[in-house]
């Protein structure tokens, strides 16, 4: 090859690569320009100004010169007897005995049904930094009697109090108590299943026409939409397996009013949908260790069993984590099969257990975004933040596990 024609090539090469790095550094910063914009879209949404009106003004409940926010449980519970009907009364007493209740639910209670604070008007962060004088003199001549408060719609409160239907008293700690219950019965059952079908199909399955077609079809599942799964839960978990799912089977729950629409029946369905997704990242992570490690193994002895449980699988650990995370992440923003297998979009009683009646993060989201009213934006807003840090807590635990049991080779 001459000379000419050698530099001819590798200048086309340097092109090419030179062409390839700025797509790559392109589709980069497209990337972050996104994430950035969605960003502070729920950033915006999160805080800002709000110009909030009372129906009775609480300090009219006082009692005995006590205000309203230190009065009793029983005291508050008067107020509402007080207030409201007694077929409501009657209503709030069989969804959660008021026995049962806490200070802090029967509180949000009197402050929803008898206070009735109405948010009239609210700004985003970027108007109420940028336009407050103006957003103070239209809130004077439209609601003189309404009070301009900086609301941070992400509060301590909001992850502590239950939904409502009020969105100034909204909460979303029914929501991750619901999310958490439903991951922890997805990863129960989902990671055990799908690291011993990853094992059975790398370490024993034998290459037939049947192993193949289980291999191809378990390829072929982790692309299916995730409302088919969610079909699939309500004909199985929900409809076939209702004495077991609603808890009637174990006594846990009324056969007359019990159904399958719980808790266990929604960990099972996304157990269903990401276990295609673990097996096929626990065999990449099974098939990534060495074959010498097996060979030293087997030539010291060990069964195969043991190769396995003592040589690859803590090998192959810190990939089956990842792959984990992986499915977590998917799982935990699922809602189309939730919707389908029966998930509560409005919920006051937190799950105490699998039976219970449930919602999770992205349904509670969804449905408030679906509200007209730009209020419920704002606690969707602060909703995805929740969300997102749970989020980026869980996979930061796996993270940490599995740079734990990590081997450089």
């Amino acid at each position: 090859m001459s000379a000419d024609i050698f530099n001819t090539r590798l200048d086309a090469r340097k092109r090419a690569g030179m062409i390839s790095h700025g797509l790559f550094m392109a589709a980069t910063i497209v990337g972050i320009v996104a994430l950035t914009a969605l960003l502070y879209t729920v950033i915006v949404q999160s805080f800002g100004l709000v110009a909030v009106e009372n129906r009775v003004d609480p300090a009219t409940l006082a009692v005995n010169g006590v205000p309203l926010e230190e009065l009793s449980k029983e005291q508050l519970i008067a107020i509402l007897q007080a207030n409201l009907s007694a077929g409501v009364i009657r209503r709030y007493e069989s969804e959660q005995p008021f026995a049962e209740r806490t200070r802090e639910n029967v509180y949000a209670l009197v402050l929803e049904r008898v206070v009735q604070p109405r948010i009239v008007e609210s700004w985003s962060l970027s108007d109420s930094l940028l336009r407050r004088a103006a957003i103070q003199a239209e809130t004077a001549a439209k609601h003189p009697n309404a009070k301009l408060v900086f609301r941070s719609w992400l509060r301590p409160d909001f992850i502590t109090k239950p939904q409502a239907s009020v969105p100034d008293l909204a909460g979303v700690r029914t929501a991750i108590l619901g999310s958490l219950w439903t991951i922890l019965i997805t990863l129960v059952v989902a990671f055990p299943i799908g690291v011993g079908a990853a094992i059975y199909l790398e370490e024993y399955a034998r290459d037939t026409w049947l192993t193949r077609a289980i291999q191809t079809n378990i390829t072929n599942l982790a692309g299916v939409p995730s409302i088919i799964y969610g079909m699939l839960g309500l004909a199985i978990f929900v409809r076939m397996l209702e004495p077991l799912t609603s808890g009637t089977l174990f006594g846990a729950a009324d056969p007359t009013t019990a159904n399958g629409r719980t808790i266990l029946s929604a960990g099972l369905t996304l157990a269903l949908l990401i276990l295609p997704l673990l097996i096929i990242n626990s065999q990449e992570a099974i098939r990534a260790v060495p074959r010498s490690l097996r060979q030293a193994a087997y030539g010291l002895g060990a069964t195969q069993w043991q190769t396995i449980w003592h040589h690859v699988l803590p090998s192959a650990l810190p990939g089956i984590l990842t792959g984990n995370i992986l499915a977590v992440s998917r799982a935990i923003g699922e809602t189309a099969p939730l919707v389908v297998i029966g998930a509560s979009t409005f919920i006051v009683i937190d799950p105490n257990g699998p039976f219970s009646k449930f919602t999770t993060l992205p349904i509670q989201i969804y449905q408030w975004t679906a509200r007209p009213q730009p209020e419920f934006r704002h606690i969707a807003a602060a909703a995805i933040v929740v969300l997102l840090v749970m989020l980026l807590s869980l996979n930061a635990a796996a993270v940490l596990l599995r740079n734990r049991y990590t081997r450089r080779w």
